[in-house]
């Protein structure tokens, strides 16, 4: 006969699920049984071995020490994993006429500067310009005025900030819109790019047969009173890897074209002396 302090195979997911059932909050006794259950359940599936387990363990470790202020290598890897969509799926059930949302991913950097409409948020840098310009508005059409638009992008080789030794904010910043709702931000075209490859995540996915790269993108982030919050992008139309992004978060309805212009006005009231690009896009705002 077992001893009832012995604990077997058989019994251990009880008995763990059993002692984190004691949370003193209700949801954190909840999630903390789910996983005890759900990874007891992976490891029976997979019959996983000690030695696959400490690889994990490895892994795991070298993500968070790879991980800093500027990169957030576990962001990625549940971006890369798919869970991030999900819980944005779960999380964000807007009205098919509301904007969609998409991921964060590993790059936002808070405290971006604030800049006029139609201030150039590219400082200078080597790029096709690019003005995306539309109106925050309501489901009711209504437009929304005040709406901060933070914004956030990678530059012309596809790097972001957050993956350079700068000291400045580099093609981030904060618009926003006017009486009427519009806003303007002047940038340069961004593009396409491979997720970092050099830590534990790109070790993983190379791995495989999965596609590194992302499409080229724009990053939104607004939080306005009153309206539901949203993270999302702005894709451009006719980019790779569109129907292969690695962290799944593109949608048809947040796929813009980017319009080739001749020197001439611009969306903002100015000038451009050189062709440029026009994007334009209402981002529709759900009541909270």
């Amino acid at each position: 006969m077992t001893h009832p302090r012995t604990v077997t195979e058989d019994t251990i997911t009880d008995v763990a699920a059993a002692r984190w059932a004691s949370a003193h909050d209700p949801r954190t006794a909840e999630l903390m049984t789910a996983l005890v259950r759900h990874l007891h359940a992976f490891a029976r599936e997979t019959r996983l071995t000690e030695a696959e387990w400490m690889a994990a363990i490895g892994w795991l470790t070298a993500t968070g020490q790879i991980s800093d202020a500027k990169r957030e290598e576990f962001i990625l890897a549940s971006d890369v994993l798919g869970l991030s969509m999900l819980v944005v799926a779960q999380n964000h059930r807007l009205d098919p006429a509301a904007t969609p949302a998409t991921v964060l991913g590993p790059f936002y950097i808070e405290g971006s500067p604030v800049k006029d409409f139609g201030e150039d948020m590219s400082a200078g840098l080597p790029g096709d310009p690019l003005y995306l310009h539309g109106t925050v508005r309501s489901l009711d059409g209504g437009p929304v005025a005040g709406a901060v638009l933070d914004v956030w992008q990678s530059d012309a080789d596809g790097s972001y900030e957050a993956q350079l030794d700068v000291d400045e904010a580099r093609l981030r910043a904060k618009y926003t819109s006017r009486a009427d709702g519009t806003y303007c931000v002047r940038t340069i075209a961004p593009l396409g790019y491979a997720i970092p490859m050099d830590g534990p995540v790109g070790a993983l996915i190379g791995r495989t047969a999965i596609s590194p790269m992302r499409p080229a993108h724009i990053h939104l982030m607004l939080a306005v009173p009153g309206f539901a919050p949203l993270i999302t992008h702005l894709f451009r139309a006719g980019s790779a890897y569109l129907d292969s992004d690695v962290v799944y978060g593109v949608k048809q309805e947040l796929v813009v074209e980017f319009a080739e212009r001749d020197p001439g006005p611009t969306p903002d009231g100015g000038h451009c002396d050189t062709p440029w690009l026009e994007a334009c896009y209402d981002v529709v705002l759900q009541p909270a």
